[in-house]
């Protein structure tokens, strides 16, 4: 059998020359994602948002400063790759549905995360949102569980709702999770980027 010899570099180009769902999308494919196989954080999310897709910008949006303040760091941290990989579940803008983003594409993550993944060896994984939890923490029944469990557990990963302001309503009714997760998260993040 072949050993395969392509690059991070080369595996990127490829990702965001992908057009693999370009007949179901409403824009021209434009995947979004950054990332480097020295990261030592992993921020999985939903899809990009068409602030996103217009920019080529990861989290450029108010859920990204959002997102930015629960891990208690500046924008040049977020996206210096060196530090932080940012890989959606679905890499480019699926339009909308029922007036809110649609949900990211299925196509993408059995895709490409798997190789993304292979390259990187992240101390810590973000998932943030239902459809990541989903996919790599199966075993919580919702997204509130995982939320919950993860973030005592010992292993890589910490559940985060999705930063949105459509998931206001949830943060407030869970309260503890700014009270008690966010800290720990920020804690975790400063400790691992100050090595």
């Amino acid at each position: 059998m072949a050993k395969n010899t392509e690059t991070f570099e080369q595996l990127m180009t490829r990702v965001r020359q992908c057009t693999l769902c370009q007949r179901d999308l409403p824009q021209p494919p434009r995947p979004v994602l950054s990332a480097s196989a020295q990261s030592k954080i992993i921020v999985i999310g939903q899809a990009p948002g068409i602030v996103a897709h217009d920019t080529a910008t990861p989290w450029n949006d108010r859920s990204g400063d959002r997102l930015r303040n629960w891990m208690g760091i500046d924008r040049n941290t977020f996206y210096n790759n060196q530090l932080i990989s940012l890989i959606p579940m679905g890499f480019c803008f699926p339009g909308y549905k029922n007036g809110a983003d649609a949900p990211p594409r299925k196509e993408c993550a059995p895709t490409w995360h798997h190789l993304l993944l292979a390259n990187i060896d992240p101390e810590l994984v973000l998932l943030v949102g239902r459809y990541a939890q989903q996919y790599y923490t199966k075993h919580h029944k919702t997204l509130t569980e995982g939320v919950r469990q993860e973030a005592h557990a010992p292993g890589k990963f910490m559940v985060l709702p999705h930063p949105s302001g459509r998931n206001n309503r949830w943060l407030t009714k869970n309260a503890w999770f700014e009270q008690d997760v966010v800290p720990l998260l920020q804690h975790r993040v400063a400790a691992l980027l100050s090595r």
